[in-house]
């Protein structure tokens, strides 16, 4: 349930869920039953990625659709970096996760027969998205919030965000040889800006993606890559931070903020159109519109630059307004609000960031390399998206992992059912001062984002990377300098945070001396098997 923040400086747990959208409210569901959870959430309950998931949740419920069509989907996407036992896991498990939501109250939009209506999106072989209208984390997260409100053994904490992980390492407890723990995290209380300790026997990061490390992003603004940079610091690998999915059409409007077109538009027969009404997607792919995003994502740009034209146009008016009314309601009225009558008149979009493929790396089981530690949904690089996310595996990712995470969690419970916790040491602001400097956090917060879209965008090469690693490099300087000389605010966290997550970035595609997925590099346009049929892993801070 959803309750004040408690005024104790120490809040013990069995679970500390950090991250409150649909892999972190499912997991926490399914844990109540084995002990105390909390969970935490960066802005108000509800605000993550997850409820602003359009498109629905593919999964194989179709009699005429198959597993391995599925998986072979999901495997051309990911370009020959997929993990195929990933795949199969999350794909085989795809249908009971959506038999779950259902039994829950999750009331998917329903077929003319009465049966779930399935929609189709790019790169997909056939109609396996089901869906809630054009507004499906909205209607999940709303059924999950109800759930968690109503268990006595949750509590859920708003406007928090997480300083660091504490680990044995951290605190003095660290024993060589031995794998080192993760014991909980040290949070900020935003409204009052007092740093409280969290510990828990288990904690799982399911604090998302790190979109706003762009200047354009579909992605709300927590999407600041939290979990991914904690990990990094405390020790875990992260890998294939390279690809970063930019969504092909997110709404063109001086006034929209973050707001993307689903892809079932396309999946729906909507068409791209260049400004003088031509169309150019099956010049670039025999797909045309249902192409992978990331061809449709280079497409796009490639049209931009060619013409010079702020954007693009996408069409679907020719489907009539009732047609509209059922399937696309929100993105209906949504457009409608910035004057755009969607059911006469295309609609302006541009690509953006959209969805982080690489994160933590976890097991099977949604394990990190820290004991203790998990990661699931966003977060967390599972090997089931490669060098590119097929449309509308990810709440499927969350749900299934959600899934696997507690079923470990608890069997380790089990083995290890009387477990002392140490004593924590506080939070230490000692010789910090209130900063009197905040535009360096906004100048580098703005600067940051700005040159990642201009270096490390959808099209990259050599000399735009290495510019962009010389100008973080230099900024994390500055960046922890602040940190350390100052008294934490939530935008000085973000910022720490999306400058790690842009190194990381920054790092992984000069690594890749190829073209793969979403990683295009004009100095590297081709793809290259013989060498680069691997994940990118960055190496473990020491």
């Amino acid at each position: 349930m959803i309750v004040n923040v408690p005024e104790d400086r120490l809040v013990s747990s069995d679970f500390l869920i950090l991250g409150g959208g649909i892999a972190g409210l499912d997991l926490a569901l399914r844990l109540a039953g084995n002990g105390t959870v909390v969970v935490l959430t960066k802005t108000e309950a509800g605000e993550s990625n997850s409820q602003h998931a359009q498109g629905g949740i593919a999964a194989v419920l179709d009699p005429a659709d198959r597993l391995e069509a599925h998986i072979a989907d999901t495997l051309t996407a990911g370009a020959g970096l997929c993990h195929p036992d990933t795949v199969r896991f999350v794909v085989s498990n795809g249908s009971r996760a959506i038999r779950r939501l259902i039994d829950l109250g999750v009331a998917f939009t329903r077929d003319v027969d009465g049966g779930y209506h399935l929609t189709r999106e790019g790169g997909h072989s056939a109609r396996r998205v089901v869906h809630t209208a054009d507004a499906t984390g909205k209607a999940v997260m709303e059924i999950l919030l109800e759930r968690v409100n109503q268990h006595p053994n949750i509590r859920l904490y708003q406007n928090q965000i997480a300083v660091d992980l504490i680990t044995a390492h951290k605190i003095g407890r660290f024993v060589p040889g031995q794998p080192n723990h993760c014991y909980g995290a040290y949070v900020l209380d935003i409204p009052s800006g007092r740093v409280r300790t969290y510990q828990a026997r288990f904690t799982i990061l399911a604090t998302g993606g790190a979109g706003k490390v762009y200047l354009y992003t579909s992605n709300p603004d927590t999407a600041t890559g939290d979990g991914i940079a904690m990990a990094y610091r405390a020790g875990c690998r992260v890998a294939n931070m390279e690809f970063i999915q930019f969504h092909p059409t997110c709404l063109y409007h001086p006034d929209a903020k973050n707001f993307l077109i689903s892809e079932a538009v396309r999946g729906e027969g909507g068409i791209l159109l260049r400004r003088d009404g031509s169309r150019f997607m099956p010049q670039h792919h025999p797909a045309a519109e249902l192409a992978p995003r990331d061809i449709v994502a280079q497409s796009i740009d490639f049209e931009m630059k060619r013409t010079g034209d702020p954007c693009v146009f996408l069409d679907i008016s020719f489907k009539g307004r009732p047609f509209l009314e059922q399937h696309f309601p929100t993105i209906l009225a949504q457009c409608a609000e910035f004057g755009i009558a969607m059911d006469r008149e295309p609609i302006p979009v541009v690509p953006a960031a959209h969805y982080t493929c690489g994160g933590v790396v976890t097991g099977l089981d949604g394990k990190t390399d820290l004991d203790g530690l998990f990661a699931i949904g966003e977060v967390g690089h599972t090997g089931l998206h490669g060098a590119n996310r097929l449309a509308s595996n990810s709440i499927l990712e969350c749900l299934v992992f959600a899934d696997a995470a507690c079923n470990t969690i608890v069997a380790q419970m089990r083995e290890r059912p009387h477990v002392t916790q140490p004593m924590l040491p506080p939070w230490d602001n000692f010789g910090t001062d209130e900063s009197a400097e905040a535009v360096l956090i906004s100048h580098n917060w703005d600067e940051i984002r700005r040159f990642m879209g201009n270096y490390v965008g959808i099209v990259r090469s050599n000399k735009r990377l290495a510019r962009a690693r010389r100008r973080i490099e230099l900024l994390q300087q500055e960046i922890n300098e602040y940190y350390w000389d100052c008294q934490i605010t939530r935008d000085l966290i973000e910022l720490r945070n999306i400058a790690v997550i842009a190194s990381l970035i920054i790092r992984s595609a000069i690594h890749r001396k190829e073209s793969r997925g979403l990683h295009f590099n004009t100095d590297y346009p081709q793809r290259d098997d013989e060498h680069w049929l691997q994940d990118t892993v960055l190496p473990i801070l020491t």
